[in-house]
């Protein structure tokens, strides 16, 4: 069941869902929008041009109230918020349409796990053939919250608990792996 305005309210005012700062303008009928952060990450170029999965990527980081991103180029940012989902609860992130008309992607895994704590690291990436200019504060995307039928058994502990920031890769950290 996706949650509607009324629930997300009563969720934040009663303390089982936390998003913080967060207004009562960015509470839609159905989501709440997520605000652009002010850190951004890109890979740093390896010495052999490749990126494996078995070892830590290195990347460059900088925090700005404004970013340009060129054509072609992906980078790494953070929501404004910091979210704490209780265990019965799910969420999708989606960007604005109004952005992938620009040719402005934007994606993270698609999901937030029941459970989870931390700012949302999104993946930027410009199809545009003009470079698009960021600011921190301005809509990106919003989330869309869904019910559980149940508490998780194991809910969300993983290696980007508590993260902060635009926050690379850590697919190295896998138990598959070794």
């Amino acid at each position: 069941m996706i949650l509607s305005d009324k629930t997300i309210s009563r969720m934040l005012d009663d303390g089982s869902l936390t998003i913080r700062p967060v207004t009562k303008e960015q509470i839609q009928p159905a989501s709440v929008d997520i605000r652009l952060g002010n850190t951004f990450s890109v890979v740093d170029d390896s010495p052999s041009g490749i990126i494996t999965l078995d070892s830590a990527i290195k990347y460059k980081s900088i925090t700005a109230d404004t970013y340009l991103l060129l054509p072609g180029q992906f980078v790494l940012a953070t929501t404004m918020e910091y979210f704490e989902l209780p265990d019965d609860l799910t969420a999708f992130v989606e960007g604005r349409s109004s952005l992938g008309r620009m040719g402005l992607f934007i994606q993270n895994a698609g999901w937030v796990d029941p459970g989870f704590k931390g700012e949302i690291t999104l993946e930027l990436f410009n199809a545009n053939r003009c470079a698009i200019e960021l600011k921190s504060g301005r809509r990106v995307g919003q989330l869309v919250f869904a019910k559980m039928d149940d508490n998780a058994l194991n809910p969300y502990n993983g290696k980007y608990q508590g993260q902060t920031g635009a926050t690379g890769s850590r697919v190295f950290m896998d138990a598959d792996i070794k």
